[in-house]
């Protein structure tokens, strides 16, 4: 046996030639045929390489190795062929054909089996179909995207109108205790100044008269803040704040507007800290927060104010870590289902009957504690009582001591004497209170009733102060500080306003100094004093 196998790969046979009787014609067909087919078979697996490695992401990689690794053997034939046509080494063709054997039965095998994987991916037009069809059903989406925000926008508007309806109605149910507190303002003014009229020559009683009328516009003060305090957009005049001496002062408040059919405790924490805060605006939500009381109480029951200090740590959903005092006003009503404890701080929100509430008196409250740097909390439950409480954040030290109101006494009959001053309003009464004012201290006034008036006459270093109305016909208050800074950056002006939006407006002004209508005289002359002494 081996002397066979050693005969079948020995060379011994006569060269295929042989066969052809060594005709030129045959054997160079035979020659250049099969250079060429072993050529194009060697290129062909070649080609295949470069494809895998240029796309590795392709599934079917290992079937393409395999059929480069079949398509190499078959070049690798036909070179034989050619060898041994002149050379007899059939052994050696025999073995490279059995190699060619082995490689092609595998690759037939498995490349059957992936006909139908094959088949499974899609071709150019199949991919053509189904983005024409993404394409429809994006577009599909689309228009319904636009149709549902067209609804949306649509009940938006609905939802607005309502409001604006709910607010207009909450306005009218609140205009006859709203006239009927400023006539009582008005009559305490007008009839004390009428007093003061009748009897010019009793400088007492003149006094009397004319602190019982300041004492009136104190009160339409308050008023006219109140009446604005529900609108989110007005920023409090925060500053530090006892917060029980602000609760004790309102004591006969709270008791003659709850009645006498409440038993009625107040519970301080001693040492509290001060609180930042606007006073107007926490009295209102007290005694918002105690009316609401008395109304879940109509057969009775007990009404507690306490105050408290507390530490808040850091994961409060609402309010930053620090120290903060907690206005709490306990009652024993009926309480709140968790449904109506869940909207019960939605604006103009109110279980009460038609014209018995308007729905502002926790959203009001709510919105003087987030405005204050705080919250507002809501613990209720059904037959057992509720309890609101307002948590305000403690004053930094330095801002724990407020300074000391202005008075008269502070300025002298001469104090402004040298200081020129610039003022601008349309309204005349308020002119003249402003001149008048300013003028018996000693200071060189001139009023103009239009900012455009005021600004052909101002040059640099003309005055050294400005006091000008905000909301005047033609150029407005901020338009003529603007332009009086551009021609004098030294001179210092103070914007007079009664204008509700106080955060559009400090936007507007940018580092103009406001001064809040209605204002006293003292308030006048301590800016006027302050002016005098910077320029």
């Amino acid at each position: 046996m081996l002397q066979g196998f050693q005969q079948f790969i020995s060379g011994g046979y006569e060269p295929h030639g042989y066969c052809l009787l060594w005709q030129p014609g045959l054997i160079w067909t035979h020659v250049i045929s099969d250079a060429l087919i072993a050529a194009a078979y060697f290129s062909i697996p070649l080609a295949l390489v470069r494809f895998v490695r240029r796309r590795p992401d392709i599934a079917f990689g290992w079937i393409i190795w395999l059929f480069a690794l079949f398509i190499l053997a078959c070049g690798t034939t036909h070179l034989m062929g050619i060898w041994n046509l002149w050379h007899g080494d059939y052994g050696v063709e025999a073995l490279v054909k059995a190699i060619t054997a082995a490689a092609s039965v595998p690759t037939a095998f498995l490349l059957w089996r992936l006909v139908p994987q094959a088949l499974a991916i899609p071709s150019p037009l199949q991919l053509q179909y189904a983005n024409e069809e993404l394409r429809a059903t994006v577009a599909d989406r689309d228009r319904a995207l636009q149709q549902v925000q067209a609804e949306i926008a649509h009940r938006e508007r609905a939802e607005a109108a309502l409001l604006q309806a709910q607010k207009m109605d909450a306005i009218g149910q609140l205009t006859g205790g709203i006239a009927h507190d400023f006539n009582n303002l008005l009559q305490a003014v007008g009839g004390n100044l009428d007093l003061i009229r009748s009897q010019p020559g009793n400088p007492e009683k003149i006094a009397r008269w004319a602190d019982n009328a300041s004492k009136g516009v104190v009160r339409g003060t308050k008023l006219t803040g109140q009446l604005l305090a529900f609108s989110r957009t007005q920023r409090l005049e925060l500053r530090p704040l006892e917060l029980n001496a602000l609760l004790q002062g309102m004591q006969e408040l709270i008791r003659s507007s709850v009645g006498s059919s409440l038993r009625y405790d107040l519970q301080l924490e001693q040492d509290l800290c001060h609180v930042l805060g606007d006073p107007t605006q926490i009295e209102l939500a007290v005694l918002n927060l105690a009316i609401n009381a008395r109304d879940a109480m109509p057969q009775g029951g007990a009404l507690a104010i306490s105050t408290q200090q507390v530490a808040i740590d850091v994961g409060h959903a609402d309010l930053s870590p620090g120290s903060y005092v907690e206005l709490a006003v306990t009652d024993t009503g009926v309480g709140m289902p968790p449904e109506i404890l869940a909207r019960a701080l939605d604006p103009f929100f109110t279980t009460k009957g038609i014209g018995s509430g308007t729905g502002l008196g926790l959203s009001m409250a709510f919105g003087v504690a987030k405005q204050s740097g705080g919250t507002l909390t809501i613990r209720s439950t059904v037959g057992e009582g509720t309890t609101v409480a307002l948590l305000l954040p403690c004053a930094e030290a330095e801002e724990a001591r407020p300074a000391s109101p202005p008075t008269l006494t502070d300025i002298a009959p001469d104090g402004l004497l040298g200081l020129r001053i610039a003022v601008v309003d349309d309204d005349p009464d308020v002119r003249q209170f402003v001149v008048d004012c300013l003028s018996s201290h000693g200071a060189t006034c001139e009023a103009f009733e239009e900012g455009a008036a005021f600004l052909t006459r101002f040059t640099d270093g003309l005055v050294d102060l400005v006091f000008v109305d905000y909301a005047m016909p033609g150029l407005s208050g901020a338009q003529v500080a603007r332009r009086t800074k551009e021609i004098d950056s030294q001179v210092r002006v103070f914007v007079m306003t009664g204008y509700a939006d106080s955060r559009a407006l400090d936007e507007i002004l940018g580092d103009v100094e406001v001064m809040r209508k209605p204002f006293s005289a003292e308030v006048l002359l301590a800016a006027a004093k302050s002016g005098f002494i910077q320029r």
